[in-house]
């Protein structure tokens, strides 16, 4: 009974360790790729496959998007915007990083005829006060994740990366490790109860063969 409740907690371990790879393995990879581009090419928000994730910090585009939502957004061309599309672009009036998401209202030219976009939060009274250049466009938005914002600015920093990431490892590493000395131990009782078969069989050949010397005499 003890070994098949042993048994049982061992594939639940296992199950649970599988998935957990199975997710954190691929968002370490995700992750590791849009820091490598962010550090190769900071003129560009990173991306994989022109998908790249943004988090809202402000309510400026509520109901829509709340602060601390994750959106996803793709690159696309500048010529395919259209009026009512939600936009990622750095902010004309930002230190050149930061980016914002707004609704475009208005498809307009600037003061060199190059393609530019009137914009509005659907929270705010006014439109944004400079308009945005299509050199500025990071991408069109998608869909989002409510609320998972937070958690990908959480994991993020140092507490985050301790907790979501370098805990849980150490936690595989040791149940790998306890998983590795629980099967050494059970093939050395296995090696043990085998030998003391051997034992009691070679013991046994020798009862009947001293039995059958007496027998002769």
């Amino acid at each position: 009974m003890r070994k098949k409740r042993t048994s049982v907690v061992h594939r639940i371990c296992t199950l649970v360790g599988s998935l957990f790879c199975f997710i954190l393995i691929p968002l370490l990879l995700i992750n590791c790729t849009l820091i490598i581009k962010s550090i190769t090419n900071k003129n560009e928000v990173p991306d994989i496959g022109g998908i790249f994730p943004m988090v809202i910090l402000t309510d400026s585009m509520n109901p829509q998007l709340a602060s601390g939502d994750l959106v996803i957004c793709r690159k696309v061309n500048a010529r395919n915007i259209k009026t009512g599309d939600v936009i990622c672009f750095y902010d004309p009036e930002g230190n050149g990083t930061a980016t914002v998401t707004h609704r475009v209202t208005e498809i307009i030219t600037d003061e060199t005829g190059a393609l530019a976009w009137k914009t509005k939060g659907d929270a705010n009274n006014t439109e944004d006060e400079k308009p945005v250049r299509s050199e500025n466009l990071a991408g069109i938005y998608c869909w989002r994740l409510p609320g998972l914002g937070n958690t990908a600015m959480f994991m993020q920093s140092t507490k985050g990366i301790l907790l979501c990431v370098v805990c849980p490892l150490l936690l595989m590493a040791a149940y790998d490790k306890s998983c590795d000395l629980r099967q050494k131990k059970e093939k050395e009782k296995s090696t043990e109860a085998l030998l003391a078969e051997l034992d009691v069989l070679r013991a046994e050949r020798e009862e009947k063969l001293g039995l059958k010397g007496e027998c002769k005499l």
